[in-house]
């Protein structure tokens, strides 16, 4: 058995390296696990990282029969606020999402707007599908799944939403617990899984869980940032076949640059750990 004491001081240490809050839930997806949770039910401003629990709700959908992901829907940039029901579209400048924005008034597949808000983290995309799905529905999935503080309240750039505090937040745990039921095929069924992680597998974003891993370990996995926050989230599949569950989620952070690339090294211990 793995003593992980040792190691989750060592994290801890290294957490202490940069001036923020941090959190991390990792998690060996076998029989008997092994787990690291540090700080692992501290709320933090879920960013990007919601996009997954929104995925899992597609998918769930349409295993219902509610819609099948072939299906089209029209692309278009205004929402309603949570808040009070007043319009607002979002800002081209500010969505690693853009070549979407050229489709605004035409059609697109459902499946084609969940894989654009998972791999280029479009923020257009994401809010045409949650305003599909329902976002208390997505809430009540999770709830399902065992991930009991995770909110998914609204899409992105609801500013008015913003000021009232009325934020989708998550905690590392509740990720671990959502990525381990992907792993494991047990988010909606297996056939769905295997699908949800072709998808995280062709993540655009990779400064962190898999910056500083050997090219033949794979990670399907899904980033969050805003300002003074940089998480990330997914699944680690060893070339051996075995496979862990890792979150990483910074709060309050004085220099992103350098809490990515200590978060980048953390998982690299990790991987050193599990060999």
């Amino acid at each position: 058995m793995h003593d992980t004491n040792d190691l989750k001081t060592q994290i801890q240490n290294k957490f202490s390296t940069e001036n923020g809050t941090f959190a991390l839930a990792f998690k060996t997806v076998e029989k008997d696990p092994i787990e690291i949770l540090i700080n692992a039910d501290d709320v933090f401003h879920a960013a990007s990282t919601m996009k997954t629990p929104v995925m899992v709700e597609a998918f769930k959908q349409q295993k219902a029969g509610r819609f099948n992901l072939d299906d089209s829907v029209i692309v278009k940039n205004e929402f309603k606020s949570i808040v009070d029901g007043s319009l607002f579209s979002l800002d081209i400048s500010r969505d690693g999402g853009e070549q979407l924005y050229g489709f605004i008034g035409k059609k697109r597949k459902v499946y084609d707007l969940v894989y654009d808000m998972i791999i280029h983290s479009s923020n257009l995309a994401t809010n045409i599908v949650i305003e599909y799905l329902g976002a208390e529905n997505v809430t009540s999935t999770m709830r399902d799944l065992g991930a009991l503080n995770i909110q998914v309240l609204r899409g992105v750039e609801d500013i008015k939403a913003f000021d009232e505090g009325l934020n989708n937040t998550t905690t590392a745990r509740d990720l671990m617990i959502i990525f381990e039921k992907i792993a494991s095929g047990q988010a909606v069924d297996q056939e769905s899984s295997r699908k949800m992680i072709n998808i995280l597998f062709d993540q655009q974003y990779n400064e962190i869980i898999p910056a500083l891993l050997p090219q033949d370990v794979r990670v399907a996995h899904k980033t969050g940032s805003i300002s003074g926050v940089q998480h990330d989230s997914g699944i680690v599949f060893l070339p051996d076949g075995r496979k862990y569950v890792l979150v990483l989620l910074s709060k309050n952070l004085e220099n992103s640059d350098s809490a990515v690339k200590m978060m980048a090294e953390i998982s690299l211990m990790l991987y050193q750990f599990i060999q």
